[in-house]
């Protein structure tokens, strides 16, 4: 197994003639010197912003019009008519949240509905997780991905073989970068390839790992005390449909150890950050490309 195999998780997917497994995260970024994290190699430091009202009615009316809803039994349609009279007292709130580092405990309840796909319904593994999230958390979930992805662009962070969830970057991209490399190696002697896709790579974020990341990445100060608030201390709870009684089966809330919440905003960002030095430790003997969790190897013998 090649020495890049390395962190939380214990999933592992067989690929002739090599093996390879969901746990690719280290602990600390990679530096291609080998060095330690220093002043010299970390980013420059996110700049603390503050919303405006103008940022928060944008947000709200970007929002899906839905009646669907979270613990707080506020759906999206409900805050798009009340937005007129709660923008101004919403935007202290978050102003004051910011200020503290404070991603507030009320908005750190989810509830889990399983989401049948295909095949044997009476195995779990055929069901996909939902997260239904506090509504006002994903106007404070935005308005956080907006800003990391501001700073993580503006100081070339984010690895250029990463193409998920990117603006201007589509799934086509990533095929049209596999697609070249074969066709440049097809007079070599042969071409390798390793195609993963992992499962449930949220689920494997550890959250100790990540806030390492966002600190090399210059997420510091006050800033990494909020991502922290928004990571520690946040609890789910699954609800199921039962035919029988025709009524929701509700579990009481567990705390989430590892992991960032299915469907929430920040969780592919928070992914990509987790992942972000694997190509650079890859690119010296292969190909990468990723696509979200999709991770693809390409190498060849001149």
């Amino acid at each position: 197994m090649h020495n890049l195999l390395y962190g939380v998780c214990t999933h592992t997917y067989l690929l002739a003639p090599c093996s390879y497994s969901a746990a690719l995260y280290t602990a600390v970024p990679y530096y291609s010197d080998t060095r330690t994290a220093t002043e010299s190699n970390r980013k420059k430091p996110m700049k603390h912003k503050h919303v405006t009202t103008k940022e928060i009615e944008k947000i709200i009316q970007s929002l899906a019009t839905k009646d669907s809803h979270g613990f707080d039994g506020i759906s999206n349609r409900i805050l798009k008519i009340s937005s007129p009279f709660i923008i101004s007292p919403l935007t202290f709130i978050i102003n004051k949240a910011l200020l503290k580092g404070i991603f507030l405990d009320s908005m750190k309840f989810s509830i889990v509905k399983p989401l049948y796909k295909n095949s044997n319904k009476q195995d779990m593994a055929n069901y996909r997780p939902i997260c239904l999230l506090i509504t006002f958390s994903k106007i404070f979930e935005i308005f956080m991905q907006a800003r990391l992805l501001d700073h993580l662009t503006s100081h070339n962070i984010l690895s250029k073989e990463q193409y998920g969830f990117r603006s201007n970057l589509i799934m086509e991209n990533a095929t049209f970068t596999l697609t070249n490399e074969i066709l440049n190696a097809i007079n070599n002697l042969w071409v390798g390839g390793i195609f993963c896709d992992l499962k449930k790579v949220f689920d494997c974020v550890n959250h100790n790992i990540l806030i390492k990341k966002l600190d090399h990445y210059g997420i510091t100060g006050i800033n990494k005390t909020l991502y922290e608030s928004y990571l520690t201390d946040r609890y789910q709870s699954v609800s199921i449909y039962s035919n029988n009684t025709g009524e929701f089966m509700v579990s009481k809330w567990e705390k989430i150890k590892h992991g960032v919440p299915q469907g929430s905003i920040t969780g592919p960002m928070f992914f990509f950050i987790y992942i972000n030095d694997l190509p650079a430790l890859i690119n010296k003997n292969a190909t990468p490309a990723l696509f979200a969790d999709d991770t693809s190897y390409l190498n060849y013998t001149l």
